[in-house]
């Protein structure tokens, strides 16, 4: 076989590979709630990374450690404790993630925004300890919820392509939000200001699921309704759910 032809074969299996995983690709964000829980991963996860590289300059700010005790090490540990715990505990918790799902997602999330706006209360540094722990403790059972609902919708052969893609989604929104707001080539904030937009930033995504959320209920009602007047002996009605085979 010629050299010609051995690269033309890499070349046209090569373009297979890549088209069986764009098919994979469009199939499983096809689904609905993979599709949901995979846009908070991304978006939340990029802002998670944001607030944690970030707090420490923002507490050295707000209390310096010139002539003050601190206790920035000990917060750390706490909150990754309690977090833990919460991931642990999320099982526990009476909620249909199926149904309810972008509503809770959007309550957190707003509760996550508000502890970023707490955080640049200047004045009081417990305070900005005590909503850095909560967000954190937010972050990390929603992410085990998160993590849960993407896998139960997804075959085992599909675990690494919709998790890497939703990483590098995260990863490439961290580094573009870096370059203008963070970066000296960009806006070069400081970091008060950075966090306040990192406030608006998880007020947006509640918001995102509050509209997700309300389209989502009133859909199943209609839906629901269109099912009982065409076959009035059904009582149940499938929530879509799908399970990417």
């Amino acid at each position: 076989m010629s050299r010609s032809s051995e690269a033309a074969g890499g070349s046209s299996g090569l373009i297979q590979v890549l088209r069986m995983l764009f098919d994979d690709f469009v199939q499983c964000y096809r689904c609905r709630p993979l599709l949901a829980w995979s846009v908070w991963w991304a978006l939340a996860t990029c802002g998670y990374f944001h607030i944690i590289n970030y707090a420490q300059v923002l507490w050295q700010d707000i209390h310096s450690s010139k002539g003050y005790e601190i206790y920035n090490g000990y917060v750390e540990t706490l909150s990754t404790l309690l977090g833990a715990l919460a991931a642990l505990l999320v099982g526990c918790l009476p909620v249909s993630w199926a149904r309810w799902g972008e509503l809770v997602l959007w309550i957190l999330s707003l509760l996550m925004a508000v502890c970023v706006f707490i955080m640049t209360l200047q004045e009081n540094i417990w305070m900005c300890y005590s909503s850095y722990v909560v967000f954190r403790v937010v972050y990390m059972l929603l992410i085990t919820v998160a993590t849960y609902q993407i896998a139960a919708n997804l075959s085992m052969q599909r675990y690494a392509l919709v998790f890497g893609v939703n990483t590098f989604g995260a990863l490439l929104l961290w580094t573009l939000i870096t370059v203008v707001v963070v970066d000296s080539a960009g806006l070069g904030l400081n970091v008060f200001t950075q966090f306040r937009i990192y406030g608006y930033y998880f007020s947006v995504i509640s918001v995102i699921f509050l509209l997700a959320g309300l389209y989502r209920v009133f859909s199943r009602r209609t839906n629901e309704e269109v099912l009982t007047q065409v076959h009035p002996e059904s009582s149940t009605f499938s929530n879509g759910d799908c399970i990417g085979g």
